[in-house]
């Protein structure tokens, strides 16, 4: 087999071999067989790329460049394979345990605790190591993700009698996926920082189904020189990745994110109330609303009336999804900030009141959608 005339090999390759002792250029040549003409197997991946050139033509030489990327391909993977080191997951909640999930998905050895042990036994049949308090995972593993309800939560899960600080390594990546105070995490931050660890805040937004999708969007506040690390477990778990700025900057973003997010439900749930005692049918109605400047996230993909949309809390009697009592806890922390920071929040004020009512009549548990049905029962609202 011989190389299409007027063909010429790559720019250099000629001249290599040329430059080679004959009993080098002899080896390239030997034959492996009866036929003869066959180059000797020489370096990993097959071929030699002379030889590829020479015998295969044009042919040979994208075959030969292929086998080359393979291999290069497969070496970065190796590497990367080698760099997933065991992650510590704390809090297997209704986000936690998709995000935990989407972690050994992606290969990494995960170390779990929850202070409920029932939510540990899925992890355990996927192959998780289960711990018996926060300091265990701390022990084992120098990244953690914590994602739990509150800020005493968090306080106790990072300082407590068995907490992370009591058995941190240094140089360990502490990254808070939880939504609590800025203020907390800021004090934390300062906490770790003594131990020689690094933490950050990566509060997310998306909802159940987006920690599922792997699709969350994480506001990530701390050190910029620790992004990158961050970001290498953080898009195992979302699509969106952003840098907000020093710590306490992603709670920032997430807690204004949910004020407005109340407040926008609330006012579908009203329009969507109003329409249908108008005579409008809600698909129809919904579908309007979807094509038009009313448009939002909670009538386009979140619908909070019944027979709307599937896969989503309204057609689940409000089960699952972001629960009432967390909205009226982030509310909370977005009214701490207003008033710290003196700022006029009307709208984010009465939605704050509207879900605490809900607390007390009963919605505590029910998706925070379930502001629609609250609305259509309170006649005297």
């Amino acid at each position: 087999m011989c190389a299409p005339i007027g063909w010429v090999p790559p720019r250099g390759v000629c001249g290599w071999l040329a430059q080679l002792p004959l009993p080098a250029r002899g080896r390239w040549w030997r034959g492996a067989g009866a036929g003869g003409g066959r180059p000797e197997v020489t370096r990993r991946g097959g071929r030699s790329m002379a030889a590829a050139v020479v015998l295969g033509g044009p042919a040979g030489w994208w075959r030969w460049h292929r086998r080359v990327r393979a291999a290069r391909a497969a070496m970065v993977c190796s590497r990367a394979m080698a760099s997933k080191t065991p992650v510590g997951f704390i809090g297997l909640g209704n986000m936690g345990n998709p995000m935990a999930k989407n972690l050994v998905k992606h290969g990494y050895p995960v170390i779990a605790y929850d202070v409920f042990p029932e939510a540990c036994k899925e992890f355990q049949d996927l192959g998780a190591q289960v711990t018996e308090s926060p300091a265990d995972v701390a022990e084992k593993a120098d990244r953690i993700i914590t994602m739990l309800p509150s800020s005493p939560n968090v306080i106790e899960v990072y300082t407590g009698a068995n907490g992370i600080l009591k058995k941190v390594k240094k140089g360990s990546l502490l990254i808070d996926s939880s939504t609590i105070d800025p203020a907390v995490s800021k004090e934390l931050a300062k906490a770790v920082e003594k131990m020689g660890a690094v933490f950050m805040d990566a509060p997310v937004s998306g909802g159940v189904g987006a920690a599922r999708a792997a699709n969350l969007t994480f506001m990530v506040g701390g050190v910029e020189q620790e992004f990158d690390a961050a970001k290498e477990l953080l898009t195992c778990m979302g699509s969106n990745i952003v840098y907000c700025g020093e710590v306490g900057t992603g709670q920032a973003a997430k807690i204004c994110n949910n004020m407005l997010l109340a407040i926008s439900m609330i006012g579908t749930a009203e329009t969507m109330n109003l329409g249908i005692r108008l005579g409008l049918d809600p698909k129809v109605l919904a579908k309007i609303l979807n094509i038009s400047s009313g448009r939002c996230w909670s009538s386009d993909t979140y619908n909070p009336v019944p027979g709307v949309m599937e896969g989503v809390p309204s057609a689940n009697n409000y089960q699952g999804g972001f629960g009432t009592t967390l909205m009226a806890k982030d509310l909370g922390l977005a009214q701490i900030s207003a008033t710290n920071t003196k700022t006029p929040v009307p709208l984010g004020s009465q939605a704050h009141q509207i879900y605490r009512m809900m607390c007390a009549k009963g919605y505590a548990l029910k998706d925070f959608s379930a502001v629609f049905q609250f609305l259509r029962e309170e006649e005297t609202f």
